[in-house]
């Protein structure tokens, strides 16, 4: 079944789809994109399907290769740790903010939030999981009032939620993680600046404990 996009933005659209699907590992790394087919399943030339996946090369989830077509980049652990490094410093600087001042509307959305991620839990779905983790992160900066702060570090850390999303799907148990976000939830609570900024440190630094082993488990994914 064809997908019907409208022609005003049809690239950024399914620019925006196969970076989703790419981010969850619906195409794998190493996966081989086929122009033609993308073109065939929106019902669109393949000129906003090129476009799309020129700018997804510029982020560096593919490879394209004159002659050969376009493959979905493998996973460089050196740029998951550029992404971790930034979004550690800049995620314990806001969190630090969200102690001073934070909207009781903005703590009633992490408080939902938490009991979303605790239903998906149950559900064992890794995919509604990541997408709360995320939106959990999301809620502190824009209730610090650091919105645009929060899409330029999500634009820059496509391969750090590559292998997160990874880390979901090789360990079932995610007890961890929602008990550090329910533990920054209570410090931004409680206004403990300090407390909330070592939580987060040491929420974002899990992925460097985890990362070989997740390398053993799919090493096909992973660049050498």
């Amino acid at each position: 079944m064809a997908f019907k996009i409208s022609r005003n933005s049809t690239s950024k659209t399914i620019y925006y789809k196969l970076r989703e699907e790419i981010i969850n590992l619906y195409l794998e790394p190493g996966i081989i994109i086929s122009e033609k087919e993308l073109s065939e399943k929106y019902s669109v030339s393949r000129t906003p399907v090129r476009e799309a996946l020129v700018r997804l090369a510029q982020e560096g989830l593919v490879n394209i290769y004159p002659q050969r077509g376009t493959v979905v980049s493998l996973i460089d652990l050196s740029a998951v740790e550029d992404a971790r490094f930034l979004r550690e410093h800049l995620e314990r600087a806001v969190v630090k903010e969200a102690c001073k001042q934070f909207l009781q509307e903005y703590l009633l959305k992490l408080e939902m939030n938490l009991k979303l991620q605790k239903m998906y839990m149950q559900k064992q779905d890794y995919k509604k999981l990541f997408e709360a983790d995320e939106e959990f992160h999301k809620i502190i900066f824009e209730g610090s009032n650091k919105k645009r702060v929060w899409s330029s570090i999500n634009d820059a850390s496509t391969e750090f939620q590559r292998i997160r999303v990874l880390r979901l799907v090789s360990n079932n148990s995610w007890d961890n993680i929602y008990g550090q976000h329910k533990e920054i939830y209570n410090a931004i609570k409680n206004k403990t600046s300090g407390i909330a900024e070592e939580l987060m440190k040491e929420h974002l630094n899990m992925v460097i404990f985890d990362k070989n082993r997740i390398k053993e488990i799919y090493p096909n994914y992973f660049k050498d």
